[in-house]
């Protein structure tokens, strides 16, 4: 049977490389291989517990946002620290921002063009493009003479032989087929997110410092100093103080002015261009609805706490679904976490390679590559073949990310939730069972980003109602002596990513990091198989997939993006010599 080996896949943060076997014209089994070692984990080791979040940070350039707050949380378990009420809207608004700005940057920069034909849009009929934009929303860039402006700019990147990040697609596939208005509708969006995005991340400039990998997280809370100079929210658009635009101080008038428009033109674009946009993909590619299903169980620690007690309420509720089963969602606590790395390039003990490991027992991060090694053939057979651990809940196969946090609310009875998830149900024709492939993915990140982008504003408002009241209060660090820290403590966090599930687990001991290990969203989707030889749940998700065109797997690059892999952030050296560039490569006979 013909076996694919792409790699590196594109479009992903950090390196993977996927490995399919095709039989009678669809994906029979599948293997999943990081590609690359990072050692964060031991990095991290013998550092100033206050310092680790910065070190955390620089897991992914994506996602730096998520591992600062996990580090900087796990150390407040450890230590017994309760952050005031500022800093929670703070951090939440920050986390907010982040999953806004990467689920719109997925759909339209990492995702579209496996549904979108660049080639067909140069077809496309402005004046159609335009009857079909207005039919859609309200989204003032809808003239004909502005789609045929995109039209001309992507026929001038044709014309010029140099695409681009629309170089070496696989324009003309039968797989593409939406109609040419709705290609170039798309395409123009996509443009458009481009700059969007760049003016959203400012909230993260105004309350980080800078973005990606924001500077004012702090032990204890968050590292700003409140400038207020007034009880009530200043309207859109007005700034009493006369502060420069590009760099206001960030809890003061001007710089919440500023937040609140950049939260309000966040609300117009994900409302009026981008889930339309994703309800009209979802619409077009209804045989998707049961490609790409997977396990069926699904994990989520849940993410923005909503009040300041222990244990608060969450945002996105903590909980696990198993076989598909929406009435019923399952407790989950940090035990039972484990890990094995039966096929992944680690061991914990030479006697102890097959066991499952909780995070806080396996106590150290060993790498020892034993696989094969270039010019490489195929993975099957091989022992070990990847990266990336196997992460497992209750000894237990899960997929984490947005379909796992939207699943888990929406049988959780979070009203806003499930309001979204069956009025876009009822808009598309689809059933429940259509939430389980890879439209599902596409369509629980469009329902998050609505949700999120709403609660924003309401943090925004909790934040300047506080500060009105005169608390001032943003961090709490008397407990920042090591001298009144125990001899040794252990703190965990659990939260969530934009892709999903992420875990922090360390240890302190004589006031450093002892131990330190993290289990990511990645590791979760992307893990080889465990020690008893299940795939992980991006390799079961790919079984199934047809391929058409074994030279050109646009199949498979639609189900590895709806997961959304990030192996930055999952294996925390490269291979000198190894391609740079996709490759795709079909095989035929067995492994070697």
């Amino acid at each position: 049977m013909p076996r694919l080996v792409i790699d590196p896949i594109t479009r992903i943060g950090g390196h993977l490389r996927i490995e399919a076997a095709i039989a009678n014209g669809a994906v029979g089994d599948a293997w999943s291989s990081g590609t690359m070692f990072r050692g964060m984990e031991l990095i991290l080791r013998g550092r100033d517990p206050r310092d680790g979040w910065q070190f955390a940070q620089r897991i992914c350039g994506l996602c730096g946002t998520v591992h600062a707050l996990a580090s900087v949380r796990a150390v407040e378990n450890a230590l017994a620290i309760n952050v005031p009420k500022n800093a929670r809207l703070l951090r939440n608004i920050l986390l907010g921002t982040q999953y806004v700005q990467d689920h719109v940057v997925h759909f339209y920069q990492l995702s579209a063009l496996d549904w979108v034909d660049v080639m067909a849009a140069l077809d496309a009929d402005p004046e159609a493009t335009s009857v079909l934009a207005r039919s859609m929303s309200d989204w003032p860039r809808s003239t004909s003479t502005y789609f045929k402006s995109v039209r001309d700019r992507l026929r001038t990147f044709v014309d010029s032989g140099q695409l681009g990040p629309f170089a070496n697609g696989y324009w003309g596939h039968s797989a593409y087929t939406l109609p040419p208005s709705l290609d170039l509708l798309i395409m123009a969006h996509y443009l458009e997110a481009l700059d969007w995005q760049r003016r959203f991340m400012r909230v993260h400039t105004i309350l980080g410092g800078k973005s990606p990998h924001p500077q004012t997280f702090l032990v204890g809370g968050m590292a700003l100093v409140p400038e207020w100079g007034g009880p009530t929210r200043p309207q859109s658009g007005e700034h009493p103080q006369q502060v420069d635009r590009r760099s206001p101080q960030a809890l003061s008038d001007a710089g919440l002015a500023d937040i609140g428009d950049l939260i309000a033109e966040a609300k117009r674009f994900v409302e009026q261009v981008y889930v339309p946009d994703a309800s009209a993909l979802i619409a077009a590619y209804p045989d998707w609805a049961g490609i790409g299903t997977g396990i069926g169980n699904y994990l989520s620690y849940g993410e923005f706490p909503e009040d300041d007690s222990t244990g608060p309420p969450l945002l996105l509720p903590r909980g696990r679904i198993m076989g598909r089963d929406l009435t019923k969602v399952e407790t989950v606590d940090q035990a039972g976490v484990a890990e094995t790395v039966a096929h992944s390039y680690y061991t914990y003990a030479p006697a102890e390679d097959s066991a499952l490991k909780p995070p806080w027992e396996q106590g150290t991060t060993q790498p020892r590559y034993a696989g094969p090694r270039p010019p490489v053939t195929t993975l099957e057979g091989a022992e070990r073949y990847s990266w990336l651990k196997a992460p497992r809940y209750l000894d237990d196969r899960m997929e984490v990310g947005p379909l796992a946090r939207v699943l888990v609310a929406y049988s959780s009875g979070r009203g806003d939730v499930a309001a979204k998830v069956d009025l876009a149900g009822a808009r598309l024709g689809i059933g429940r069972e259509a939430l389980f492939g890879t439209l599902g993915r596409i369509l629980a990140r469009a329902v998050e980003a609505q949700v999120l982008v709403d609660r924003l504003d309401g943090w925004l408002d909790e934040l300047i109602a506080n500060l009105a009241t005169g608390d001032l209060a943003v961090a709490d660090i008397t407990r920042w002596d090591p001298g009144a820290w125990p001899a040794e403590a252990k703190g965990v966090s659990m939260g969530e990513a934009p892709r999903g599930a992420v875990g922090h687990w360390l240890r302190i001991a004589d006031r450093t990091l002892s131990d330190y290990q993290i289990v990511d969203a990645s590791t979760w989707n992307g893990s080889p198989r465990d020690a008893r030889g299940r795939r992980g749940a991006l390799e079961e998700a790919l079984v199934g997939t047809p391929v058409v065109d074994p030279a050109r797997p646009l199949e498979i690059l639609r189900v590895v993006h709806s997961v959304d892999p990030c192996t930055a952030c999952a294996v925390h050296a490269y291979r000198p010599g190894d391609p740079g560039s996709i490759a795709v490569r079909v095989i035929t006979g067995g492994p070697r």
